[in-house]
């Protein structure tokens, strides 16, 4: 079985985090998303409208996510391919090159991001449409 992983904060669900998740998918049998803790959130300066649980729910009635696992800190990437077994880790190509360390450990592949949506594109519009 060929094992996958991404990560990210997946917040406020959009059809950018589903080409991702489905296009990583596509990579193997198996999809591992680790998804940042509150906690975690906090330390990067980040504030999800939705808590860790709900996210993790969120992901989990995803067709395409077969794991969620908490991500608590940066450096926990090895250890999580290490004991997951994967075989591909995944990101969007924003973060090229960031995640090249992990090629000692597995396949690394950066996904073109999906056009005109993020989480912070929606946030941004939210406050306008607030502020009319």
């Amino acid at each position: 079985m060929k094992k996958v992983i991404t990560y990210g904060t997946f917040d406020l669900l959009h059809n950018g985090h589903i080409n991702l998740l489905r296009r990583a998918k596509e990579l193997g049998d198996h999809l591992t998303v680790a998804i940042s803790s509150d906690e975690f959130n906090a330390i990067k300066g980040k504030q999800s409208y939705h808590s860790y649980e709900n996210r993790k729910m969120i992901l989990e009635a995803i067709r395409y996510v077969d794991e969620v696992i908490p991500e608590h800190e940066w450096e926990q990437k090895i250890n999580d391919v290490v004991n997951h077994n994967i075989d591909v880790f995944v990101m969007g190509d924003d973060w090229e090159g960031k995640f090249d360390f992990l090629n000692d450990y597995c396949e690394v592949i950066y996904l073109p991001r999906t056009v005109g949506i993020s989480t912070t594109k929606i946030k941004n519009d939210m406050k306008k449409i607030n502020n009319a």
